[in-house]
C-alpha cells in the first residue's frame, strides 16, 4: 500500500514493506518487514488536454529516508532493525543509521523529525533553496496526519495484513533477494 503526501515540491511518501537481502548485516540474516517512509521531490507534469485533463505527477529522487523494521519472524512492535537513511547518493541510501528510540518510541521520533523539516534537508545534500518555505511549513502542518498513517500501517503490518512475502517468496527454492513493497 503507498500513501503520498504532496506539497508544492516536497512530498512525503509512505509504504508497507517486506524485504529479503542476499548481502544481510550480521545479525540481520533474515527477512524484514515493517513501514518505510521517503522524503522525495515532486514534479506536476504539464496538463496535456483540456483544463480538465488529469496531471502527470511524478514523484522523483528521494531525500531521506526512514525504515521502521523488524525481523519478519518477530513478535509485533519489536521493530529491532528500525533505522534511518539521511543521505542518498542517488537513487541509493547511504548507510544505515540506527537510533534507538526508533525503535523504543518510533512514532515520537519521526513528529520530532518531520516537524523539523529544515534540520532534517541540513543534514542531506539538499539545498533548502531549491525548496519553497511554504513546503516546510505545510510539511510541519502535515506531521500529525503523516505520523498517524505511518501508525495504522505499522498495526496492519503487524496485524499480517501488510509487509507479507509473495507467494513465490513461500514456496521450496524461494528467492533470497526480495523487495515487496512501493518504496
Amino acid at each position: 500500500m503507498l500513501y503520498a503526501f504532496g506539497f508544492e515540491r516536497l512530498g512525503v511518501v509512505v509504504s508497507d514493506l517486506y524485504f529479503v537481502d542476499p548481502d544481510p548485516l550480521p545479525g540481520q540474516e533474515t527477512a524484514e518487514r515493517g513501514v518505510r517512509l521517503e522524503l522525495r521531490i515532486f514534479e506536476p507534469g504539464e496538463l496535456t488536454g483540456t483544463i480538465y485533463a488529469a496531471r502527470p505527477i511524478s514523484i522523483e529522487r528521494p531525500l531521506w529516508r526512514v525504515d521502521l523494521l523488524q525481523d519478519a519472524d518477530a513478535p509485533p512492535n519489536t521493530l529491532d532493525r528500525a533505522h534511518h537513511h539521511p543521505n542518498f547518493d542517488g537513487w541509493d541510501p547511504g548507510s544505515r543509521v540506527f537510533v534507538p528510540e526508533l525503535s523504543s518510541d518510533p512514532l515520537a521520533w519521526l513528529t520530532r523529525h518531520l516537524a523539523d523539516p529544515g534540520s532534517v534537508l541540513k543534514a542531506t545534500s539538499t539545498s533548502l533553496e531549491e525548496l519553497p518555505p511554504s513546503d516546510m511549513q505545510s510539511l510541519r502542518a502535515a506531521t500529525p496526519e503523516i505520523v498517524d498513517t505511518v501508525r495504522r500501517l505499522l498495526e496492519r503490518v503487524w496485524s499480517g495484513e501488510l509487509g507479507r512475502p509473495t507467494e513465490t517468496a513461500q514456496a521450496p527454492g524461494a528467492p533470497t533477494s526480495m523487495r515487496v513493497s512501493w518504496l
